[in-house]
């Protein structure tokens, strides 16, 4: 928004865009993947969809650009993810939009649609998930529903491609939803007072003028684009003089009316019976969020996966890939080619000696890592679609709340599970900027990426079941400690944790698929080269022989301090990088026999607690900037050796044996 003047002196958009527009977690990227064929994240939780997606498609016969917008609960935002998907409507006054809805909860979709109408928006209603109502006995007169509107509405399961045929067609014959609340005589002079202050051919003028009356300071920027400051008074007058003659906020009078329109419209298509069916569903769904009995089910689910990708991923996977295709053929047939056609050492060494870009970039790469994150992946995506993860939120919301966190920030740190760098990036959907930061450190400290915990679940494997809950015990402990310690010492206050629980679901098969294809396809073009930078590195080093005297500077912590071999070193500087690729390095030094397992959990410990990966370092400066992201920086890297080091010490006092 604070570019609009910007905006307005650029060449207009040639190609018609349409905007999804919807409630968080009701199908929009779905239906985006269906329009554009690309892939965005989908999953069943909000939150996904942060950053604005756009492809291109051909809809209704002619070509459209798609932008999948970051969900909204209402059009006076709240968070930066909902202005910025107001702000695509307010910039953009040709824009169609198709409203997706979940059809299980209509009445809040139609708070939406009532907004979009006073925004003067041609829109489409899709009511999504409608196989979900129709168990839960929900029946919606969908025509009279169109009628009531005069608009198109579709009924549709985005996941299975149904009712998803007639979108383009009925896309040529969307027109505004004539729908209008009643709102009273003082607000609608209200109304009109300010509608004559606004710009001639503003559209939706009804629309930012009621937003005015209810307070949305965020369109502070908008108006001294557009206006002067002696209209800008004006306006706040008629607020002030507004509101004087209510005790409470002119907004909570604007919803309240708006409920009521929704209320009369659902009162002629919303029929819901009562279903004795689906008792064990219920059942099983409470049991996930409860703190106590959800418990057994997280341990459950934990172990699954560990055996899943522990032994299948890390065991077998990686024993085929490195000892038979890369030991056996590939790395041999590379070095009989490297040495034919390059009779000199340093070539050789470079494609195929210790540090090789071959022999160890795409062997550590491929080899080690990609069979472990690849099975990681999969079962990364069967709780999401399963509808696991936002119940684990629930779960401990209590334990977050000892950090100064509302249990919506679990959505972030869950994602970040996946990758931290998007769930830096997703942080935009908490209300508060002391939650924004203290998530941002805490992601930063210790929440490993997939591919990290791929390669330390393969580490796990050869522990035993004490070294591994000591691990948790220590990672999760820093955690709560400096979330506590940062609740204190940042200022600002903790929103309140609201959040629609999806029902729980048995994921699609062939979305798992693609889901974990798109991953691996991330994998392969984003890590891969750093591996294959971070190897020459390591090379460039030893041949300039700085790689022994940085391991000679680091022996006082390394060998000293954290107990570890010199050689975990190169781990832990190419940490730097990635830190799966420095906890590769570990994986294979502890698959090589060459640390013990008090070793195996400090170097996991402090590898956790590691400063974030080169990625994840410049989405926190993008977030929040340089000062902040260096502040984390300089405070995670000591505190991980002191924690790992720490350890150590302690273990070995104690003679502890894991």
């Amino acid at each position: 928004m604070d570019k609009c003047c910007e905006k307005k002196s650029a060449a207009p958009e040639v190609i018609p865009r349409v905007a999804l527009i919807g409630n968080p977690n009701v199908g929009k990227s779905v239906i985006f993947g269906w329009l554009t064929g690309q892939y965005v994240a989908v999953s069943n939780y909000p939150g996904t969809a942060v950053e604005v997606a756009q492809g291109n498609s051909k809809v209704g016969g002619r070509r459209r650009v798609i932008v999948d917008t970051p969900g909204i609960n209402n059009l006076i935002p709240m968070s930066e993810d909902e202005r910025v998907t107001r702000d695509i409507l307010l910039d953009d006054e040709d824009l169609k939009v198709i409203q997706v809805c979940d059809a299980k909860n209509l009445r809040r979709g139609l708070m939406i649609t009532l907004q979009l109408a006073e925004m003067e928006k041609p829109v489409v209603l899709v009511l999504n998930m409608a196989d979900e109502a129709k168990e839960r006995g929900i029946t919606i007169d969908r025509h009279g529903l169109a009628q009531l509107l005069e608009i198109p509405v579709l009924s549709t399961i985005a996941t299975r491609r149904k009712g998803l045929d007639g979108l383009g067609k009925v896309l040529e014959e969307s027109c505004t939803p004539q729908v209008r609340p009643i709102y009273s005589p003082e607000i609608e002079e209200g109304v009109t007072a300010i509608e004559n202050l606004l710009p001639e051919k503003q559209k939706g003028k009804r629309a930012l003028a009621l937003m005015l009356l209810a307070g949305d300071e965020s369109l502070q920027d908008w108006l001294h684009c557009r206006l002067s400051e002696q209209v800008i008074l004006k306006i706040e007058e008629i607020s002030r003089r507004l509101q004087s003659q209510h005790q409470e906020p002119l907004g909570f009078f604007i919803n309240q009316k708006r409920l009521n329109a929704v209320d009369r419209i659902l009162e002629g298509v919303f029929r819901k019976e009562k279903r004795s069916r689906g008792m064990g569903a219920r059942a099983l769904s409470n049991l996930t969020t409860h703190p106590i009995g959800g418990v057994p089910i997280l341990l459950a689910v934990l172990y699954a996966m560990y055996k899943w990708v522990g032994d299948f991923g890390a065991g077998i996977g990686v024993d085929f890939l490195l000892n038979v295709v890369f030991g056996k053929a590939i790395n041999p047939a590379v070095t009989w080619v490297v040495e034919y056609l390059f009779p000199w050492q340093f070539l050789q060494e470079f494609f195929v000696g210790p540090y090789g870009l071959v022999t160890m970039g795409l062997t550590y790469a491929i080899a080690i890592v990609l069979p472990i994150v690849g099975t990681f992946f999969f079962a990364f995506g069967l709780l999401e679609d399963s509808g696991y993860l936002p119940r684990l939120a629930v779960m401990v919301n209590r334990v977050f709340r000892v950090m100064g966190l509302s249990g919506k920030a679990v959505l972030p740190m869950v994602l970040g599970l996946g990758c931290d760098t998007m769930a830096t990036l997703t942080t935009r959907v908490l209300e508060t900027k002391k939650e924004r930061i203290l998530v941002t450190l805490l992601l930063a400290l210790g929440v490993p990426c997939s591919a990290q915990i791929g390669v330390m679940v393969g580490m796990f494997a050869g522990l035993s079941m004490k070294a591994i809950v000591l691990w948790a015990f220590v990672v999760m402990g820093s955690m709560i400690f400096v979330g506590l310690l940062a609740s204190k010492l940042i200022p600002g206050e903790k929103a309140d944790f609201i959040m629609e629980i999806p029902p729980l679901r048995i994921p699609t098969l062939a979305n798992i698929f693609i889901k974990t294809l798109a991953r691996l396809e991330w994998f392969l073009k984003e890590a891969v080269p750093l591996f294959l930078l971070g190897t020459f590195f390591l090379f460039a080093l030893d041949r300039l022989g700085l790689l022994k005297a940085l391991q000679n500077m680091a022996a006082p912590i390394v060998v000293g301090f954290l107990g570890l071999p010199a050689k975990a070193s190169q781990a832990l500087l190419l940490g730097f990088l990635r830190r799966d690729y420095g906890a590769a390095g570990l994986f294979v030094m502890a698959k090589a026999g060459e640390l013990d397992s008090i070793q195996i959990v400090v170097s996991l410990v402090t590898i956790t607690l590691f400063v974030p990966c080169v990625a994840n370092f410049f989405m926190i400066i993008k977030e929040r900037g340089l000062g902040q992201a260096l502040a984390m920086a300089g405070f995670i890297f000591p505190f991980a050796l002191i924690v790992g080091g720490g350890l150590n010490f302690l273990l070995r006092f104690l003679g502890v044996n894991l």
